[in-house]
């Protein structure tokens, strides 16, 4: 039995027969499942979503079924494409990290249903390596400051960001009206934790702000990887 399960894993299945068809769908089921594990080891907290792991396990599958399908018919493959370009997926991708899993099931599933399972194999076991290594990767926490205060104020606000943070807060909006400006800066989330200016030391910056006087309001949003588009 061994010896015959060797032998087909070494002439790629040959003839699709019941075994043939049964051993590319186990196989693929078997590598999918390192796809799974390290997609729960590279996420965690709220960006991690089980249903979307269950699914690619399950695309692993119906790819590795497609391709058993299609074979060597050139007109059936054509068809399939064809069939399947009027499809449209409106599903949010939550983080980027997850459209290297989908190409990743994908092509596990085209190398098991063609029967090149060592590529399938070693491909997935490099990809692996790699987003264990580096899959816990993350931008660091950004945080937008919007603040409207009067007009007056503005040379003010300006030096005061200036003398918090130096050059690490960039401003990318500045709204005006005749009687009230609108400033959004963008910090890194350290740098809100705390201040890169040494006068700043001892003194929040919301403090600071309000010293100021005429401020309409001044809001801190938190931007990080976990926030869905």
């Amino acid at each position: 039995m061994r010896e015959y399960l060797f032998q087909l894993l070494e002439s790629g299945g040959g003839e699709l027969t019941g075994e043939v068809i049964l051993l590319r769908l186990a196989v693929s089921a078997v590598i999918t499942g390192f796809l799974f594990l390290s997609y729960r080891l590279s996420h965690s907290g709220s960006i991690y979503s089980a249903k979307f792991n269950v699914s690619l396990v399950a695309l692993t599958v119906i790819t590795t079924t497609v391709m058993i399908v299609i074979g060597n018919n050139l007109a059936l493959s054509l068809g399939m494409v064809g069939a399947l370009s009027i499809v449209r997926f409106r599903t949010a991708i939550k983080d980027s990290r997850d459209t290297i899993y989908i190409f990743w099931a994908i092509v596990v599933g085209i190398c098991c249903g063609a029967g090149d399972y060592l590529v399938a194999a070693a491909g997935s076991a490099v990809v692996f390596l790699l987003l264990l290594l580096f899959g816990r990767i993350r931008t660091d926490n950004r945080a937008l400051l919007i603040l409207r205060t009067a007009r007056v104020n503005e040379s003010r606000v300006e030096s005061l960001f200036f003398q918090y943070y130096n050059r690490k807060a960039v401003l990318r909006a500045k709204n005006t009206t005749d009687e009230s400006t609108e400033y959004i800066y963008e910090l890194n989330g350290k740098y809100l934790r705390k201040p890169a200016g040494e006068k700043a030391a001892g003194r929040s910056i919301t403090d600071a702000v309000y010293e100021i006087g005429g401020i309409e309001y001044f809001n801190i949003v938190m931007q990080n990887d976990e926030i869905s588009g």
